[in-house]
This record gives structure tokens, sequence and C-alpha cells, in this order.
């Protein structure tokens, strides 16, 4: 199960009236949204998506039917058991090129981020960034791990040379370990124009 797919049946199955729907499914050897919905008192359209939701994940089956040539769908449990299982696998990436840390960057001259540094002045705590414009700014503070609260600590001004990651990781003494945050935030960051690689800095 992926996490989209975790995400619909833990949404579906968190509502109050999921147990009962079940047990409906359970007693009737095929039901209708219509008749649990009259059977329980509920909106058909409630019923409708929560059934047509338990199809997507294959826990419920449907068979399309004709009464008075007017087709409609039944609903039935196709499994007595459901479990949920996700596997976190899939979320690591594989290892990063090594141009990813050869890229030199800075910070962007005029980027508006406000860095707030740590207790012991030794990295930044987290850095605020100004997203939109107008009335409409707001702001989005994102806290940060030592270890990346180290490396922007190390992030070369808008005015000096451009350095590669890997320097600053070395300068920071950040292990290999961390890698892939640094990336991470090196990377949200340029998204939102506080930091700009080499290449995108015009001469």
């Amino acid at each position: 199960m992926d996490f989209k797919e975790a995400a619909i049946l833990g949404s579906y199955i968190s509502k109050d009236y999921a147990e009962s729907l079940f047990k409906l499914l359970a007693i009737y050897h095929n039901i209708s949204a219509s008749e649990a919905a009259s059977r329980l008192n509920m909106h058909i359209r409630t019923v409708q998506d929560f059934m047509e939701a338990m199809v997507l994940l294959d826990i419920l089956e449907k068979e399309e039917v004709y009464e008075k040539k007017r087709p409609y769908f039944r609903y039935s449990l196709k499994k007595h058991k459901i479990l949920m299982e996700i596997d976190l696998d899939t979320l690591f990436k594989n290892p990063q090129p090594l141009n990813e840390f050869t890229k030199k960057i800075r910070e962007k001259k005029n980027a508006g981020a406000r860095f707030s540094i740590a207790r012991n002045n030794q990295y930044f705590s987290s850095v605020a960034i100004w997203i939109g414009e107008g009335r409409q700014q707001k702001e989005r503070k994102i806290s940060l791990t030592i270890a990346q609260g180290k490396f922007l600590y190390n992030l070369p001004f808008p005015s000096a040379e451009t350095r590669s990651i890997s320097e600053l990781m070395k300068k920071a003494e950040i292990d290999q370990e961390h890698a892939s945050e640094i990336l991470d935030i090196v990377n949200v960051l340029i998204e939102y124009k506080v930091v700009e690689v080499e290449k995108n800095i015009l001469s």
C-alpha cells in the first residue's frame, strides 16, 4: 500500500460510520448504497463515496445490476481482514550524483530571508522566508537540523565567491551521513530564491 492509498483508507476508516457500514456489509450478501444509507439513516452520497473508496482499495467489489432498466451497483466484501502496510524503503532515494555536490552556491542578493542563530552561536536554528507579494505575503519559517544549520552558517554572503556544496560541508565539518538532508535544504532554498547556483549568476 502506498501513501496515497493509505491516506484514502485512513480518511474513511476514521469516520464514525465506518464500522456500521462494514457491519452491514458483513451481514448482507451484498447491498446497494441506497439500502445502506436508508438502513443507517445516512446521506446516500456519503455512503456511495465510502463504498467506491473501498472498491478502489480492493476491499469491496461491486456488481452492476438492473432494476426496471435502471442500472445501479451492489457492493460486497472482498476481504475479511484489512492490513495497512507501507514500505518506507521506497522513500530512500538512490545515492545523489556526485555533480550535485560540486554545485557552487551562495546566498542570493536581496533574498529577504532571515536566519536565526542558535544559542551557542555555532549554527543557525531556522530560516524565515517571505512568500507572496503585497498584503498576500506570508512568512514561512523552516526549522533546521544541526547539520543544516552548520552548513548554512558557512554559506557565502551574496558579495562573496561561490563555494561548492562539498567544500561547505567540509568547512562545516558535516559527515556524509547528513548529505541528503543538506541537499534537501539547499534545493528548498534554491526554489525560494534564497540560494543561487553559480551557473544562474549573471556575470
